[in-house]
């Protein structure tokens, strides 16, 4: 039997570091030699991290990489090497190294592949995203050549992410005309709830279509409000899953893959006629060992990493968020404002799961409004969390404030205006104990708030990183009940005190205060804010999903006008189809019409 061994390094690079970067990559060049693997193949852009975004304009980051792609071909024998980088040239003059970048609108986005101290082939990304998250065409050209390599007799096609989810697209041209036995496919795919088992659906789909072995590569990690997830696969000829990788954790996954089964059924498979619609000039083949020879090598066992539960995907993702944000930007510590309610109690326990609770400090900061439960609960929650708790009562610096206004403030009753001083002033002490120590502040609203503007700029809104910005309210209290139940080696034990999950949620800034005062209960609210946000559904629709014509009114009208808000709070953890953020971008001035 004919047999291909593949390593596949699902690998957490850190944007920018491209010195540690390359040693990861040369680590994981060893570990699939020592493997006696055929090749080896890292994620899209491992060599920078991804997304680079600007940092692409700048022609000294450009030669740099390069530069790193020479370091990696030198210790690239007996296996062959394919690894995400940046690349220029034009037409099928393109390098991966050794050149002086000067334009930037002649970059691809490649994949360098080097066997025996050589770089044998670039192949450049086709498909490039532009939508969501995605800006690849401010940066990149679209590729054009279809190259496929020869090793140990045994044919491989290459392409890139986007690449793959097309039936018409690179993997097509390969199968078909360069009769690719395997497809290694590089990643860098982000994170949002439930894509992976869209991803391999379509890679099923994929795979069964061009009866070819599919590995898809994927790059693990945080990035900024982005998550890549692994999750990384080889899919049979069948659309069988043969291996998968972990979820949210840097692995090397190792293979035999079968060539004599994908062979047979390839011969089946033509015998119906097959059409490519591409252009086969830009098809060519490198020789890089043309007659098979077989190994002794042990073979190696398949494993498959489990498919994580809805509830401990979202969680892990948020935790794998903080962590790397934390330490990718050379943070210690971080800090959080804990009322007693259920969003800063969830933002502590992801907090405490990414870095520890020695790293994590809580400030508690009652005011005239603040309940004896809050106080309480709060209490409790640092205990049972064994955090660093630190009370700073606010009341006299509210009296302060209003004593210092009343003479402008003369003839107004009191308002909001009273009710933002004192998130304002929460805010400052945050701000100053993080000046202080060179903590980062984490702020704790959802995105149900977030959407509609519940949240007060320079108060709650202050901070470096929103753990939870792209929750909704509805799935807090899923992800609340759901860490509370877990009894398991992997997690620490954390008990989120049982009133905080059962209180109605409160900003506690005025008497008897609920959120239920200014918005819809969010049974109702998250729907809504799903609809409009996320699946761009016009207010007519929504009310005919079954909504209150005033309801979907006003949460339309809150969200609208909040936008001034959102351009200005930190950053968050993108865990949906659209966040708000990079994901959303709405104009701050607009008179469109989106009410009815």
């Amino acid at each position: 039997m004919r047999t291909f061994r593949i390593t596949m390094v699902q690998m957490n690079p850190t944007l920018g570091d491209l010195e540690g970067n390359t040693r990861s990559i040369i680590r994981g060049i060893k570990e699939a030699r020592q493997a006696k693997s055929d090749a080896v193949v890292f994620p899209e852009l491992a060599v920078t991290g991804y997304p680079p975004e600007d940092l692409l304009h700048k022609p000294r980051f450009l030669r740099d990489a390069s530069r790193m792609i020479e370091r990696i071909r030198r210790e690239t024998r007996n296996v062959l090497t394919v690894v995400g980088c940046t690349a220029v040239g034009h037409g099928r003059a393109i390098k991966c190294s050794g050149y002086t970048a000067t334009d930037p609108y002649h970059l691809y986005n490649a994949a360098a592949i080097m066997a025996e101290g050589q770089i044998i082939g670039t192949y450049a990304k086709q498909y490039l995203p532009n939508y969501g998250v995605f800006d690849e065409r401010r940066y990149f050209l679209p590729g054009r050549g279809i190259p496929v390599f020869v090793v140990n007799g045994i044919t491989v096609g290459v392409n890139i992410c986007e690449d793959i989810w097309f039936p018409e697209g690179p993997t097509r041209a390969q199968t078909l005309v360069g009769k690719a036995s395997v497809i290694l496919n590089l990643n860098a795919s982000p994170y949002q709830a439930g894509k992976s088992r869209e991803r391999e659906k379509m890679l099923a789909s994929r795979a069964q279509e061009n009866r070819v072995i599919v590995s898809y590569t994927n790059m693990v990690g945080g990035q900024d409000e982005l998550i890549f997830d692994g999750n990384s696969v080889i899919v049979n000829q069948d659309g069988e899953i043969l291996l998968r990788g972990k979820a949210f954790e840097e692995d090397v996954l190792i293979a035999d893959l079968d060539i004599d089964a994908v062979r047979e059924g390839q011969k089946e498979w033509k015998r119906t006629p097959q059409t490519f619609n591409g252009p086969k000039r830009n098809i060519r083949r490198v020789i890089v060992s043309k007659s098979y020879r077989q190994q002794s090598r042990a073979p190696v066992r398949y494993r498959q990493a489990p498919v994580l539960d809805p509830l401990e995907e979202v969680y892990r993702a948020l935790v794998l968020g903080v962590r790397d944000y934390v330490r990718k930007n050379r943070f210690k510590k971080v800090i959080i404002g804990i009322s007693g309610g259920i969003d800063s109690a969830l933002t502590a326990v992801i907090a405490r799961d990414a870095i520890g609770a020695s790293n994590v400090i809580g400030v508690v900061m009652p005011s005239p409004y603040t309940s004896r439960a809050s106080r309480v609960d709060a209490a409790e929650l640092g205990r049972n969390l064994e955090l660093e708790m630190h009370t700073v009562p606010i009341g006299s610096l509210f009296q302060s404030y209003l004593r210092l206004l009343e003479k402008t403030f003369k003839g107004r009753p009191p308002d909001t205006t009273e009710e933002n001083i004192q998130a304002r002033i929460r805010g400052n002490i945050l701000m100053a104990l993080s000046n202080k120590f060179g903590y980062l502040v984490l702020t704790t609203g959802n995105k149900s708030e977030m959407s509609v503007g519940y949240a007060t700029l320079y108060g709650d809104m202050a901070g470096g990183f929103a753990v939870i910005k792209d929750v909704p309210k509805s799935l807090v209290f899923e992800l609340t009940r759901w860490r509370n139940q877990q009894k398991r080696p992997d997690f620490e034990e954390a008990t989120i005190p049982a009133r905080i999950q059962e209180r109605a949620p409160s900003a506690e800034l005025k008497a008897d205060q609920t959120d239920q005062d200014v918005l819809p209960p969010y049974s109702i609210l998250d729907p809504i804010l799903k609809a409009y946000i996320e699946d761009d559904c016009s207010p007519e629709e929504i009310v005919e999903m079954g909504f209150e014509t005033g309801v979907v009114r006003k949460v339309v009208t809150m969200v609208d006008r909040s936008e001034y808000k959102r351009r200005q709070a930190p950053i968050g953890i993108k865990i949906t189809a659209r966040a708000l953020g990079k994901d959303r971008r709405m104009p701050i001035t607009n008179q469109y019409p989106h009410s009815f």
